[in-house]
């Protein structure tokens, strides 16, 4: 206890000549909970902590200063590193205010080096030399080393002056976005997409290639929406060991490529500015912070050709494999714990954040607001937003309008529940499932959908027609109080892609089986191809937001490589959950756009015909009337008046029969049939329009 005592000094009058500072233990002092109530009072005192006080790391006159919220430590340290593989940093001991929040100023301008938080809770060998150090949890950017743990350490910022060229946000009612979610490695790190710097920013944005950006303007859609792109776990435990009880039995690839494992809320993903072409372990990236300038590249470069920027957040839970962030700072007030002091974990990825503490939901709320200042974003999509408390949602909405009355807000409506209508009165759009499901089905074996002949669940005529208008309340079992709420789509990056999807479905592709020649495979039967095709002219003529995955429009196909050396059992098999592997299963390869070239061309056509014509986009209730087929009740008509705009939209579901309908007066021009969409007429017609089993078409009043 002496030696303890006399190293403690030591490093507190070392911390005195090195950094103006002074030691003082924190006096909330915790202590052994007898019952269940007394652990929920002493949690409940911890929500008692809020501080207005600038937080993270920054230079002013001279100096730099550190401060970090954590209110239930006993002591905390800063360590500065010169360089990022220093053994032995400079450390400094912080003061503790009566908020929580620990602060230090130290006597040098420390731009550029490298920095972290060791803190100490009651318990906690104050000399151990091996207490983890933690990121800062506002660091503006990070260096991460590739290894399971994902250690990392925060960098000091400099705020360089950058050349935006006069950018601001993409200012576009909801209705009217198309948006296509991508990964932002997927979509070059391919060769067909012919970028120089593969998988990256930079190679996201080059010129005249055959992916990234260049081949997002030919599609035409006018957002996206990034996979998570903060800062995250890019690794999970080695195969077949064991972490805090975990034993990974499921993920032979050790890595996480989605990202949905949110290390840092205000830095960049250090990978995509990694020129790597495969994953390199026990490296460390982001060193240089050229993730910020290149962040803002991106964002820029999509601006110019008027493509709004929406990024995938997640907010809900923290990265689960690491050591060395908020779970270490302070876990009492970050997380939400049962009565022994577990993990409470229903986003089922090892803890769930207390967005309910008023300085997580500061954490969250200046975390937006940064990337909408900072990086010009235009949206987020929440992951898990049920998982969010309804005062920071309702906070969220309030004060991102503030900056942008335009900004989009939607999530996944689910965690720990499902409720779509909650978020739609708080003024957030949500992913509709049903229409998911109702059209494509649950899944492709014994939940199949409305494109397949099938009634999927509580389906019927009545529910298909609400999904047209915007899946209403005032429709029975209706989602959302306005269309421009629902988030329209059939494929996302989890699960099943449509492709794959219908292939399965249709048992024309059985998924046991090995692929080897993944080009043959690819290819649509004409089968395939119809119910693609009657699925997207579905999805891109009713109200709402429009969504699609990234290569959706070619039927993209997530086949695992069979000749790869990982050990995984399914290796040449259709992939339905690819979160783990950052190799060809998930990225984009652009010869199979051009295989089916002609379902890449019917989107293309479908989203002029949505962007050009505004009754897709902006009709009311009233102004769509339904016609049910009198042969079948998978036929299904709607005359379509909004202002000076008259459309007819025809489908036939039917598997088996052709189907006749009959057409309102007039000379109607055919913008969509089963082969060639777009806004071009393809022909006229009128009295009786014969639609093929499995087909769909949009006509258009002559004027």
């Amino acid at each position: 206890m002496a030696n303890k005592t006399i190293i403690v000094l030591a490093l507190f009058i070392t911390s005195l000549i090195n950094g103006e500072t002074l030691y003082r233990r924190d006096t909330f002092l915790f202590k052994s909970y007898k019952d269940t109530t007394e652990f929920y009072q002493h949690y409940k005192e911890l929500d008692k902590y809020y501080s207005d006080k600038k937080l993270g790391s920054w230079v002013e006159n001279g100096k730099t200063y550190f401060r970090i919220f954590a209110p239930s430590a006993q002591l905390v340290k800063v360590c500065i590193y010169q360089k990022v593989d220093d053994k032995k940093p400079k450390e400094y001991f912080m003061i503790r205010d009566e908020q929580g929040v620990w602060e230090v100023k130290v006597e040098e301008v420390l731009y550029n080096k490298f920095y972290g938080y060791k803190v100490y809770h009651k318990g906690d060998d104050f000399t151990n030399p091996l207490m983890p150090v933690c990121i800062d949890p506002y660091a503006k950017a990070n260096a991460s080393f590739t290894d399971y743990m994902n250690p990392r350490l925060s960098i000091v910022v400099k705020d360089e002056p950058y050349d935006w060229e006069n950018d601001k946000w993409i200012q576009r009612d909801w209705e009217d976005l198309i948006i296509y979610e991508m990964h932002i490695r997927d979509m070059t790190a391919h060769k067909s997409s012919g970028a120089k710097k593969p998988g990256t920013y930079q190679g996201l944005i080059e010129p005249n290639i055959k992916g990234g950006l260049e081949y997002i303007k030919k599609l035409g859609v006018n957002t996206v929406e990034l996979l998570p792109s903060q800062e995250f776990g890019y690794c999970e435990i080695p195969y077949k060991e064991s972490l805090a009880g975990k034993f990974n039995t499921w993920n032979p690839y050790e890595r996480n490529h989605w990202g949905y494992m949110t290390a840092s809320f205000f830095a960049p993903a250090s990978y995509y500015s990694t020129e790597w072409k495969t994953f390199k372990w026990k490296k460390w990236i982001g060193t240089d912070a050229k993730q910020i300038k290149d962040f803002k590249d991106m964002v820029k470069a999509f601006h110019k050709n008027g493509i709004a920027v929406i990024m995938d957040v997640v907010y809900n839970h923290l990265s689960e494999y690491e050591i060395g962030n908020l779970k270490q700072i302070d876990k009492e007030y970050y997380f939400r714990l049962d009565e022994k002091g577990n993990y409470i974990a229903e986003s089922y990825c090892g803890n769930d954040l207390k967005t309910e503490r008023p300085m997580v939901r500061r954490l969250i709320i200046e975390s937006l607001i940064y990337w909408m200042k900072e990086y010009h974003i235009d949206g987020f999509r929440f992951d898990l937003g049920k998982l969010i408390d309804w005062e920071t949602v309702e906070d969220i909405s309030i004060k991102l309008r503030q900056i942008n009355p335009n900004v989009i807000i939607v999530c996944e409506p689910w965690g720990g529940g499902y409720d779509p209508t909650g978020f739609s009165k708080r003024n957030w759009g949500a992913w509709n499932d049903q229409i998911r499901n109702g059209i494509k089905g649950e899944n492709p074996y014994n939940g199949l959908g409305w494109i397949f002949g099938h009634w999927y669940g509580n389906n019927s005529p009545q529910r298909i027609k609400s999904y047209v208008n915007g899946t209403l309340l005032k429709d029975s079992l209706g989602l959302f109080l306005v269309k421009e709420h629902s988030v329209n789509y059939l494929e996302s990056h989890d699960g099943y892609t449509l492709g794959d999807f219908i292939r399965i479905a249709t048992k024309e592709v059985d998924p046991h089986k090995i692929i080897k020649d993944v080009d043959k495979h690819v290819r649509l039967t004409p089968l395939q191809e119809k119910i693609n095709r009657l699925a997207a002219l579905f999805l891109f003529t009713s109200q709402g937001i429009t969504m699609i995955h990234s290569g959706q429009e070619f039927a993209r196909s997530k086949v695992i490589p069979y000749n790869i050396s990982v050990k995984d059992t399914n290796k040449g098999r259709i992939d339905h959950n690819s979160y783990e592997k950052d190799n060809e299963t998930n990225y984009i390869n652009f010869n199979h756009a051009e295989i089916n070239i002609g379902l890449f061309n019917y989107y293309k056509g479908l989203i002029d015909l949505r962007k050009n014509f505004d009754a897709f986009r902006k009709a009311n209730y009233e102004d769509i009337i339904f016609y049910e087929h009198p042969n079948s009740k998978f036929g299904l008509s709607y005359l379509l008046n909004y202002k000076n705009q008259k459309f007819v939209v025809l489908f036939n579901a039917d598997q088996n029969q052709k189907l006749d309908f009959p057409l309102p007066e007039g000379i109607w021009e055919v913008l969509v049939d089963k082969d060639t969409a777009g806004i071009k007429t393809l022909y006229v017609t009128g009295g009786i329009l014969t639609l093929e089993p499995i087909s769909g078409a949009v006509l258009k009043l002559k004027e």
